[in-house]
């Protein structure tokens, strides 16, 4: 099996984690339903992506009766942040200014917003100096 922190979740994947990160376990079922769209995903693609992102130790499952309940062994930040060092690599050359200016150039960013990363910025430069 390979390492976790290699793979990156398809598309139809993350939005499954999605849903178990909100109700924190599901049956397929449960996953099928969560869906809001007009357009549920078929029960059993469903139930072959569950059983794939287990191989690839996304989540696990425990038996309740005779239904399979599927709970994730990752959590948002995890994905997060291996999503965006993906990115950061593949793309941006491994630069994290590229990266930020790409992100604040390439859309209307709200003042508040802005001001929030300006903060995360100079807390986190706080933060290594202190370590050094």
């Amino acid at each position: 099996m390979p390492k976790r922190s290699t793979l990156l979740p398809s598309k139809g994947e993350l939005r499954i984690l999605q849903i178990l990160w909100q109700l924190n376990q599901a049956t397929v079922e449960d996953v099928v339903s969560a869906y809001k769209s007009w357009r549920k995903p078929n029960y059993k693609t469903t139930q072959t992506l569950l059983r794939i992102m287990e191989e690839k130790g996304f989540i696990s499952h425990f038996n309740r009766g005779r239904v399979f309940v599927f709970v994730p062994l990752v959590n948002r930040e995890e994905i997060g942040r291996s999503t965006v060092r993906e990115l950061l690599k593949d793309t941006f050359g491994g630069s994290p200014a590229e990266l930020l200016v790409n992100l604040i150039e390439g859309m209307t960013i709200k003042e508040q917003e802005l001001d929030e990363l300006e903060h995360i910025i100079k807390t986190y430069r706080g933060k290594t100096r202190a370590a050094k």
